[in-house]
């Protein structure tokens, strides 16, 4: 079937490489934005069925004048007295100031005595922000004219005043976030290039990945776009950074598979064209069989209850498949025009370089398997072991620098108020029958809910446009985006709660905790779901691919330990010598859709080679040996671009931005060099024959050794 495909590519090279930009051209042409299936709401993603959606779900509907954000205005006096009644009152004056601004996407300006901290360290005037969407660009320029604004208002009063909230630290940490993003872009491209031309000592074959998967990046996007207005996915605003990672990680790893094995071909004497059919025969089943089992690790994300996750899945399959499809038919057609000249001016591909590094380590894993699968493996368990320890942080703000004017006001905030001033847990009490609530019940249920354990602070009852509904905010003892804070409102204060509602009543839990508590729990339900069934699908693949069930059991396997090692490495860096109370909740699903789905790659790879070199008639010690000198390097090669793009996050001044960059990045590493290089070839020459059992997938066949075509074969093509 490869052969085939080769063939025809290499025959029709133009023809094909015509029809793709033809393509390429009508699906960007034709196709709709990536912005218009984006979201930035955490809460959108939840299913109906947790209790924080079903209360943000009630508060739009008998709250409609509540505000998608809000941002905390903090005043206190520049010389940190506590406020006077005269300072109460200018800070009165301030607000109905900035209110007669008509600053657009802003209202309410709220203050008064309740926003006095009891300590009167600090008042607030609370601004709402208008808008659809937490991400609206409109709510990031109003914090901007709130805060130039508010400058000159406070003039001569003797008080200072910053700004605090989401969209306020957001604004603050926009172009951290803008240079981190920019500087892994730049590192990718620099690293690709610079990686290949150490390797292959060419510009053209440098520049072909970047070239290609600039490209197939550009269709990809319109296509997700379109498969998302057909099937109305609501995706992250993180997708266009992840379906640059993926495919310039996966797109480079495809290009050199390709590669390496063309100019293999090339010194053993081929001519150009039949090269690269041979390189498409024997790496094309390696290519097919690697991004099945990425696109099936993918798509299993649709089984996850977190939508993010459901809709981020059909995503990155489509990217994987277009990436597909190029490497085995525009790469080819490419490359077997340029023919020689893909690694001009560099004569090394002539002669095969002695004594090589791959080529010791080969013979270090053939001669000792034992020693290398145990060493590797320790290895792999010791670190996996750290991820016992593993705890969830949803705290974003406390990993964003602490120098801006949003981290001091918030700190300003919660040293006067309680610790959940910025983000209180709203909780609506209802009447079971549609009933208006009386005065006795809501005072009731406020008074019982002001004294729950771990709350510090019941703001007056609110009662909505629904005589059956009413709000009491809470502010917790606690930061509501700690651990301690998510754990309580899941495990306690929620039933608490519930108990405190008085008889034909209802309480649920909404507010920002409430969401990471569900979260939390769904995030667990997913990770429990997601890795089961795709290692069960990836062995699947596995089994077909090399006819075995004996070796996908201990390929998977070293995946899943793999991923384990990675995250209990990451736990031992930041939760030990960093005493960090936690790694970012999103690292186990970054670790499954860059370590587990990526790193799959490179195992069939090597298993791939290790049974081709069995086929030959090498012995599994030899086949062993001869598989990691020869699929070795371009795993190694592959593996660094991809680990070097990831560790560069770890510059950028934002911890989950550094956490990210350092799991990826040793996730990879292992990965390459741990599993697939040592782990994997040493295992397998160890089990010898047995590993392919119960087929015969390292037999020659026909009984003879299995021949590459004639390097005439294509001279009349």
């Amino acid at each position: 079937m490869f052969e085939r495909l080769g063939r025809f590519v290499v025959r029709r090279a133009w023809w094909v490489i015509v029809g793709w930009l033809v393509a390429a051209a009508a699906i960007i042409g034709t196709t709709p934005s990536l912005g218009d299936i984006t979201s930035a709401d955490q809460g959108s993603f939840l299913p109906h069925s947790y209790e924080a959606v079903q209360a943000a779900e009630l508060a739009k509907r008998v709250f409609p004048q509540q505000v998608a954000a809000t941002a905390a205005i903090v005043v206190k006096r520049a010389d940190g007295k506590p406020l006077t009644p005269a300072d109460e009152a200018k800070v009165g004056e301030v607000a109905q100031t900035l209110k007669a601004k008509n600053i657009p996407s802003t209202s309410g300006y709220l203050t008064g005595p309740q926003a006095v901290a009891p300590d009167k360290s600090v008042q607030v005037v609370n601004v709402g922000l208008d808008a659809k969407t937490p991400d609206d660009p409109a709510l990031l320029q109003a914090v901007r004219d709130l805060r130039a604004d508010l400058g000159p208002a406070l003039a001569g009063s003797g008080l200072t005043a910053g700004v605090a909230g989401d969209v306020a630290s957001f604004v603050d940490n926009e172009d951290t976030f803008n240079q981190a993003f920019a500087v892994v872009g730049v590192a990718t491209i620099v690293l690709i290039i610079g990686l290949i031309l150490i390797i292959f000592r060419s510009p053209i074959a440098a520049l072909l990945p970047v070239v290609v998967v600039g490209l197939v990046l550009t269709v990809t996007t319109g296509l997700v776009a379109a498969a998302g207005k057909a099937f109305d996915l609501n995706v992250s605003q993180d997708l266009q950074t992840i379906l640059l990672i993926v495919l310039f990680g996966i797109g480079t790893d495809y290009i050199l598979f390709l590669l390496f094995r063309y100019r293999e071909r090339l010194r053993a004497g081929d001519d150009k064209r039949t090269a690269m059919v041979v390189s498409v025969q024997r790496v094309g089943e390696v290519i097919t069989s690697a991004a099945g089992a990425v696109i099936v690790a993918f798509l299993v994300l649709l089984l996850a209850s977190l939508g993010f996750f459901g809709s981020l899945g059909p995503a990155l399959a489509i990217a994987v498949g277009v990436m597909l499809i190029t490497s085995l038919t525009l790469v080819p057609a490419l490359v077997s025009l340029l023919g020689r000249y893909v690694f001009w001016p560099s004569k090394a591909w002539q002669r095969t370089p002695e004594a090589n590094l791959a080529r010791r380590l080969g013979k270090v894993v053939g001669r000792r398997p034992a020693l290398v699968a145990a060493a590797s493996g320790a290895l792999l368990v010791a670190l996996a072991a750290g991820s016992l320890a593993y705890q969830a942080d949803y705290d974003f703000s406390s990993g964003f620098p602490q120098d801006t004017e949003s981290a001091k006001a918030a700190t300003d905030l919660q040293r006067g108020f309680a610790a959940g001033a910025l983000a209180p847990t709203e909780v609506y009490l209802t009447t079971d029958n549609g009933t208006p609530l009386t005065d006795q019940q809501l005072n009731e249920f406020a008074a019982a809910a002001a004294k729950a354990p771990g709350v510090g602070q019941a703001q007056p009852p609110e009662r909505s446009n629904d005589p059956s509904v009413a709000r009491v905010n809470l502010l917790l003892n606690e930061n509501p985006v700690s651990n301690e804070a998510i754990t309580l409102v899941r495990d306690h204060l929620r039933d608490d709660l519930h108990a405190a509602a008085p008889p034909r009543t209802k309480a649920l839990v909404g507010g920002t905790t409430s969401i990471f508590a569900d979260i939390n729990s769904a995030n667990n339900r997913d990770l429990s779901v997601i890795l089961p069934v795709a290692a069960a699908l990836i062995a699947l693949i596995l089994a077909l691919l090399l006819r075995s069930l004996v070796a996908p059991i201990y390929l998977v396997i070293a995946v899943l330990l793999n991923f384990a090692a990675t995250l209990g490495a990451t736990v031992y860096l930041f939760q030990g010598l960093q005493g960090k109370p936690g790694i970012t909740f999103q690292l186990p699903i970054i670790l499954y859709l860059f370590v587990v789905a990526i790193g799959t790659d490179y195992n069939i790879l090597m298993i791939a080679r290790l049974r081709e070199e069995a086929r030959e008639g090498n012995e599994p010690h030899e086949a062993a040996a001869i598989g990691v000198e020869h699929a070795g390097p371009t795993v190694a090669a592959a593996g660094l671009i991809l680990a070097g793009t990831f560790a560069v996050l770890m510059l950028a001044p934002i911890s989950f931005l550094q956490q990210m960059g350092f799991a990826v990045a040793i996730g990879i590493v292992l990965s390459a060099f741990v599993m697939s290089m040592f782990f994997v070839p040493a295992l397998t020459a160890l089990i010898g024959h047995k590993a392919w059992w119960p087929g015969h997938g390292d037999e020659r066949p026909g009984g003879k050794p299995q021949a590459p075509p004639e390097p005439a074969s294509m001279a009349n093509v």
